[in-house]
């Protein structure tokens, strides 16, 4: 699924069944708690912190996908073309970055 297409989706599961977006500021606090589960599962899975018997059944998909849902809802909400804008963060990265991850010594130690 292109990009455009989820952000279309997304717009019409709100008004399908959502009756309409939350406020920007609400969504943006929502998004942060959805960071937080996806990190509580990062660093219990894959970090350093024990995993709770509670946490063993998540899953990690699900949750970034919640992350993606309600970026797109904030996307949608200012006007943002999402894969317009990630196009250009590639360009703008690539550009900037194109010399400097290669000759990072810290990185090719391993």
């Amino acid at each position: 699924m292109r990009i455009s297409e989820a952000q279309k989706k997304v717009d019409t599961w709100i008004k399908k069944y959502g009756v309409r977006y939350f406020n920007e500021l609400t969504n943006t606090a929502m998004l942060m708690e959805e960071v937080g589960e996806v990190a509580r599962i990062m660093a219990r899975r894959y970090g350093e912190q024990s995993e709770k018997e509670s946490d063993k059944n998540k899953d990690l998909g699900d949750e970034m996908a919640d992350v993606m849902f309600v970026l797109i809802c904030l996307a949608n909400q200012t006007g943002i073309d999402l894969e317009k804008a990630l196009k250009e963060n590639l360009k703008k990265k690539t550009k900037r970055d194109h010399k400097r991850h290669k000759e990072n010594k810290k990185l090719l130690k391993k």
